[in-house]
């Protein structure tokens, strides 16, 4: 709470949130990209089985974002 007066009163709140949204959208593209490649999730599946793509994909992606909130966002 008192970073957060702090960062509105001095104007440096916009900034400070951006900044938060570029690190929490890295990380998450980021580990997307590490689980996918660990689990064999490839455009070779995509082309392949695209339903067993899709649902796999939308796993790795529910676990990242799972991730970031916790890490970086807090929620």
């Amino acid at each position: 709470r008192v970073l957060y007066i702090n960062l509105l009163t001095s104007g440096k709140l916009n900034s400070h949130l951006a900044e938060i949204d570029k690190q929490a959208e890295e990380l998450y593209f980021r580990l997307v990209k590490q689980f996918a490649e660990s689990e064999g999730v490839t455009e070779q599946l995509k082309a392949d089985n695209p339903m067993e793509w899709v649902g796999r994909m939308g796993n790795i992606e529910s676990r990242c974002r799972e991730i970031v909130n916790s890490e970086v966002l807090f929620i």
